[in-house]
């Protein structure tokens, strides 16, 4: 129970699917007490039965983390009701999926703002405010993925924002750190995600980084979900401005082991 007494808020739980409610499930089971944010009503009537699952959450707040406004009331909703919180969690990512196919280089000036404001620049504004109400303290966690640093098929301006999120990340770690507030951002292996759907060839992508990762396998939530509890939880208080890995080895791996389903050998 390392998270028992903590508080923290998680935003972008889309289904029983997403990363960010693996990580809300095994917070909860290390006690912490959860807020959630949701877009819109559609996404309330996925939210709500996964929170009543949990007992129930004393925080349930709309949130467009593209309306500068509505981010203020939110926040002042967390306020009144917590006054301070221990953690954020912020799992929001978009852009147009038809232009996420094909190259990069035709990407149009639209998407590109549209995915930068969503992508990275939500963090950036979503973690000013909450350190306000971090006076003690505490953990700020994002989700990136190899695609920022690494050409990954159909990923494009998605991994341009991601790389753009992971140096906010150390930013704000810079920022934020004589506040003992320390960020991370959590790269992920390829999951099977309301988002990853998004990705043309989804399962090409998926089957080449089961195929290549050391562990030869996928991560779960529940892997995602722990690595996240550690980084949230005071055991990691002597880090900042991280990006960690959860990807089975994918990372360490230069090329597909030889034996491995779509490898060939030659003497």
């Amino acid at each position: 129970m390392i998270l028992k007494g903590k508080r923290g808020l998680i935003m972008g739980v889309a289904n029983d699917k997403s990363i960010a409610w693996g990580i809300a499930k095994a917070c909860a089971a290390q006690g912490a007490e959860l807020g959630f944010t949701y877009q819109g009503e559609v996404f309330k009537k996925r939210v709500e039965p996964l929170v009543q699952s949990l007992g129930g959450a004393s925080i349930l707040v709309e949130c467009d983390a593209t309306n500068e406004e509505r981010l203020d009331h939110t926040f002042a909703e967390v306020a009144e009701k917590w006054g301070h919180f221990d953690f954020l969690v912020h799992a929001i990512a978009f852009s147009n999926k038809e232009e996420l196919k094909g190259r990069y280089c035709d990407t149009s000036l639209e998407n590109f703002m549209a995915t930068m404001h969503i992508s990275c620049f939500s963090f950036t504004s979503i973690a000013r405010r909450a350190a306000k109400l971090m006076p003690n303290g505490g953990a700020m966690l994002t989700l990136t993925y190899i695609g920022a640093e690494r050409v990954i098929p159909n990923y494009n301006v998605m991994g341009v924002a991601k790389a753009a999120l992971e140096s906010s990340v150390r930013y704000l770690a810079a920022d934020f750190g004589k506040q003992d507030i320390r960020v991370h951002a959590l790269s992920a292996g390829p999951m099977r995600t309301l988002a990853g759907s998004a990705i043309a060839n989804a399962r090409y992508t998926f089957r080449t980084a089961e195929d290549t990762a050391a562990l030869n396998r996928s991560v779960t939530l529940e892997d995602l979900g722990n690595s996240a509890v550690y980084l949230l939880s005071d055991m990691s208080r002597g880090t900042s401005g991280e990006v960690h890995y959860i990807d089975a080895g994918f990372r360490a791996m230069g090329m597909l082991p030889p034996g491995r389903i779509g490898a060939e050998t030659q003497d």
